[in-house]
């Protein structure tokens, strides 16, 4: 069993920073994934890491954006948000996945978060 909690969501402008944690407890999965969901749209996957060797997979709308992280002392994950845009408006969710070639399809990903929101307007 692995329980997800997230922060850091809130409020900013477009080209604003923002700074997302994962907080996980226990130590069985593999990969940590940050997705996100807007109003009417599907939810799609954002970035992932390993567990192992903390590989990092990116979506292409976000890569050069956005950077993953883990600080495995803390067993925490996150999800560096740069120059955010109102399109990157979205409910965050972070996922474990129980094998390690989860990127990032959710279906590939067994727990989830509660979510954070963000929301980038002016």
């Amino acid at each position: 069993q692995v329980q997800l909690v997230e922060s850091g969501g809130g409020l900013v402008q477009p080209g604003g920073s923002l700074r997302l944690s994962c907080a996980a407890s226990g130590s069985d999965y593999y990969v940590i994934g940050w997705f996100r969901q807007a109003p009417g749209k599907e939810r799609e996957g954002v970035a992932c890491i390993t567990s192992k060797d903390a590989r990092t997979f990116y979506a292409y709308s976000v890569k050069d954006r956005f950077t993953i992280s883990r600080d495995n002392a803390k067993n925490t994950v996150f999800l560096q948000m740069n120059s955010l845009k109102p399109d990157d408006t979205a409910v965050y969710y972070c996922a474990a996945a129980l094998w390690a070639g989860a990127m990032l399809g959710p279906y590939e990903y067994t727990y989830w978060g509660q979510g954070t929101q963000v929301t980038v307007s002016s």
